[in-house]
C-alpha cells in the first residue's frame, strides 16, 4: 500500500485504516510512504513501513529531479523484492509513481483518486495525461470515493473512455471512546480539516460571523497553508475572541461528541471523511453541496443539511437553524448515527478485498 506520507489527511486516515484491517485479518501489509513527514496516523505493529526519502523543505529543480529518480528506483526495488499481490496507492503523483513501477514490473495494482480530478490530472500538461491515462488503464481498477466523480473523471478527453472505475465509500474511522472531560468551557460549533482554499474556511468565518450568536463559540482543527491568512481575516471580523485554531487533534471524537453541531463548507471534496466522522458519533451536520460527496453522504433534512456552494448567508441561516432546533439536531444525530452501518469498516475493506482477489 503507497501513499505519499502519514501526515494528517482525509486520504492518509483511510490508508492507515485499511492498513490495519488487513493486517489484523491476515494479510502481510506493506505501507510505503514516498516521503517522510510527521506520522499523524498509527498503524498495526505488524505492518511493514518503509519510507523512501526525506526531501526536506528546501526544494529547487535539481533536487525535484534528484528526488524523482531515488524515488522511482527505490519503489522499484521494494516492489520487485517483496512481489505483491496487489498493489494499492493513493493520491495521484503516487498512483503515477507506483503504477508505473508496477506496470514495468508486470505487477497487479489499483490506483485511487482521492480529489475532483480537475483539481489534479486535469492540470497536466497533454503528455503527461495520455502517460496518466495509460497507466490508469492498465490498472486492475481506478477507485473513487464518490460515485459522481466517475462523470468527472471521464469528462477529462484524455480519459473518457477508461473503463475500470469503481466507487467504493470511505470508512467510518473507529475512534477510541469519548472521554468525559470539557474540551471547551462554552458550547461551540466544530469544523474540521486541512487549512488551505478548498476547504472554504474562509467562507466559515463568513458565515459564522453573520450567525453572529455571543453563545457559541467556533473551533477550527487542522493545520495547513491558509492558517495565518485565515487568522488575519478573523481578526478584521472582530472574532478573536470567538473563533480558535486549534490545531490537529488525535482525540477529535471528544470534540463531535460536545459540539453543538459540525460544519463543512467545502469548495471540493472526494469523500469527506470528517463528516462521516461526526455523523458516525452522533453530531448534527451542515455542508456546502460540494463536489464530491456531501449529497451521497447527506439526505437534506432526513440526516444533515445541505447548503448551495459559496452562500455565506445561506450557511448561517443553516447554523443558526439548527443550532436553535433541538428537535431538529436531535433527529439529525440519530439518523446520521446510521453511517456506522453504510459505512462500517468491515463493510468496506470486504470491496476493497473482492478487487484485490480479482
Amino acid at each position: 500500500m503507497c501513499i505519499r506520507d502519514r501526515s494528517g489527511g482525509g486520504a492518509e486516515r483511510v490508508l492507515s485504516n485499511l492498513a490495519n484491517y488487513f493486517s489484523l485479518n491476515g494479510y502481510k501489509v506493506i505501507l510505503i510512504c514516498l516521503d517522510h513527514e510527521e506520522v499523524k496516523y498509527n498503524v498495526e505493529p505488524n505492518i511493514i513501513v518503509k519510507t523512501l526519502v526525506n526531501r526536506g523543505s528546501k526544494e529547487n529543480k535539481f533536487s525535484r529531479i534528484y528526488y524523482a529518480l531515488v524515488t522511482f528506483a527505490k519503489l522499484m526495488r521494494v516492489i520487485s523484492k517483496e512481489q505483491p499481490l496487489c498493489s494499492i496507492s493513493f493520491m495521484t503523483s503516487v498512483n503515477l509513481w507506483t503504477g508505473l513501477c508496477c506496470w514495468l514490473l508486470n505487477k497487479p495494482f489499483i490506483v485511487s483518486e482521492r480529489t475532483s480530478p480537475h483539481y489534479t490530472l486535469a492540470k497536466f500538461n497533454g503528455m503527461t495525461k495520455w502517460i496518466a491515462f495509460k497507466i490508469y488503464s492498465k490498472a486492475k481498477n481506478v477507485v473513487l470515493p464518490s460515485k459522481s466523480m466517475s462523470s468527472s473523471l471521464r469528462s477529462i478527453p484524455q480519459f473518457e473512455h477508461l473503463n475500470n472505475l469503481v466507487s467504493i465509500y470511505n470508512p467510518v474511522n473507529v475512534f477510541n471512546a469519548p472521554l468525559k472531560n470539557t474540551v471547551h468551557h462554552k458550547p461551540f460549533v466544530l469544523s474540521v480539516g486541512r487549512l488551505d482554499h478548498d476547504k472554504g474556511f474562509d467562507l466559515l468565518i463568513d458565515a459564522f460571523y453573520l450567525l453572529n450568536d455571543p453563545n457559541i463559540d467556533l473551533l477550527i482543527s487542522g493545520v495547513g497553508p491558509s492558517k495565518y491568512l485565515l487568522k488575519k481575516k478573523v481578526a478584521k471580523l472582530g472574532l478573536k475572541s470567538k473563533v480558535k485554531f486549534i490545531g490537529f487533534k488525535r482525540n477529535l471524537q471528544d470534540y463531535y461528541v460536545r459540539a453543538e453541531i459540525f460544519v463543512l463548507a467545502s469548495r471540493v471534496e472526494g469523500y469527506p471523511n470528517v463528516l462521516v466522522e461526526a455523523m458516525s458519533l452522533g453530531c448534527p451536520v451542515v455542508a456546502t453541496d460540494c463536489d464530491f460527496g456531501p449529497a451521497e453522504i447527506i439526505k437534506h433534512g432526513v440526516n444533515g443539511l445541505l447548503v448551495q456552494l459559496e452562500d455565506a448567508s445561506g450557511l448561517a441561516n443553516a447554523m443558526e437553524n439548527l443550532l436553535h432546533n433541538p428537535t431538529l439536531r436531535s433527529k439529525f444525530a440519530a439518523n446520521g448515527k446510521l453511517i456506522n452501518q453504510t459505512n462500517s469498516i468491515e463493510h468496506i475493506a470486504e470491496e476493497w478485498e473482492k478487487l484485490i482477489l480479482l
